[in-house]
């Protein structure tokens, strides 16, 4: 299981991670212990502009109609 997140610019609070153990048996996390991974990227802030994209080939079919 992976799950993602995004931290927004203005955060300043601390980074937890959210841990299950699914396994059968204990297991203990030791000082140290690698456990999860950042990475940064850059953030780029967007205006959307409202717009008319038109008509297409594959027109309203979702993910998947177009027979590929």
């Amino acid at each position: 299981m992976v799950n993602f997140g995004t931290i927004d610019p203005g955060y300043r609070g601390e980074i937890r991670v959210v841990m299950f153990n699914l396994g059968g048996q204990d297991y203990t996390i030791e000082k140290g212990d690698r456990i999860a991974q950042l990475v940064v990227a850059r953030y780029e802030p967007v205006e959307w502009e409202e717009g008319d994209l038109g008509e297409s080939r594959r027109g309203d079919g979702g993910f998947g109609s177009s027979g590929r």
